[in-house]
């Protein structure tokens, strides 16, 4: 059975409801956009890092681990970001955070980063701190994606060891690549914060 079909339908529904959803707060900033090209930038020192880590907790060299880290790494990033970020834009959506509420209390800023992290709300004048803000939200949701579609990937290209041992290691990895993530992040945060808004 195909499944191609089913697949595609269903995944430019939930886009449809995402971005119909979205659409009374004046487009805002779909922050795919703005994390992806960043991963795709840090994708191979992240196979890198996850390489070295992966080969040292099964006991043999990251080169011979690069092929299998390389695959699934490609994979959580071109397929399963992405998908992940269409169903946080859709639950979104449904739950009512595609609507503007405003920033001015701090319960009001740390919803606008965090609840309506996956598509913000056009606070022109705030988005100095809030992107690097739901970008770093949004690494939490974005690290599991990653553990569980490389973690699947892995156990089948690594026949040669335990599924038990693959997945811990893969886990030891993204810990260590999504921490360096991580910190960048909170690093571009506090330099945006003490910059402040353009001017220009």
């Amino acid at each position: 059975m195909n499944f191609r079909r089913p697949a595609r339908l269903f995944s430019t529904g939930i886009s449809m409801l995402a971005f119909a959803g979205v659409a009374s707060a004046n487009a805002g900033v779909p922050m795919l956009f703005i994390t992806l090209p960043a991963m795709l930038i840090a994708l191979v020192p992240i196979i890198l890092v996850e390489a070295f880590v992966v080969g040292h907790f099964l006991g043999s060299s990251a080169v011979s681990r690069a092929k299998s880290v390389a695959i699934s790494n490609v994979a959580s990033t071109i397929v399963g970001l992405p998908l992940t970020w269409i169903a946080l834009v859709a639950l979104q959506a449904v739950s009512g955070g595609g609507s503007s509420y405003g920033i001015t209390t701090p319960m009001q800023k740390l919803l606008a980063v965090t609840w309506q992290a996956p598509w913000l709300i056009p606070y022109e004048t705030d988005l100095y701190w809030m992107l690097p803000a739901a970008s770093l939200v949004l690494l939490i949701p974005f690290f599991f994606t990653s553990y569980f579609v490389e973690a699947s990937i892995a156990t089948r290209l690594e026949p040669t060891y335990s599924r038990s041992h693959v997945r811990s290691a893969v886990f030891r990895a993204n810990l260590c690549s999504y921490l360096f993530l991580a910190v960048f992040t909170l690093v571009w945060l506090f330099w945006s914060i003490q910059q402040g808004p353009s001017t220009g």
